[in-house]
């Protein structure tokens, strides 16, 4: 299922850590939006348990997710402990 405008922009503004709410580029963003695509897809595979493109999707954006957090943990700590605990992330 494809994330709607709507729910994106919700999304981005829930989790978006930056002066503007429009912010769709920050890492915490971007990591919020894979969260909730992965949170999808595994939803998704649950039910059709041999679905392997979406299997590989979904290892990809788990993947993005992981290099982001990577990112975040090596420039800023505070940032990444911050999304870490809100997002329910495991480390």
């Amino acid at each position: 299922m494809r994330l709607t405008t709507e729910a994106k922009q919700g999304i981005f503004e829930k989790h978006g850590f930056s002066k503007s709410k429009s912010d769709t580029g920050s890492a915490e963003s971007q990591i919020a939006l894979f969260t909730t695509r992965i949170a999808d897809l595994t939803e998704h595979l649950k039910i059709h348990k041999k679905d392997f493109s979406t299997r590989l999707g979904l290892l990809k954006l788990v993947g993005k997710r992981r290099r982001l957090l990577n990112y975040l943990m090596k420039n800023d700590i505070e940032r990444y402990r911050a999304i870490i605990a809100e997002l329910g992330i495991r480390k």
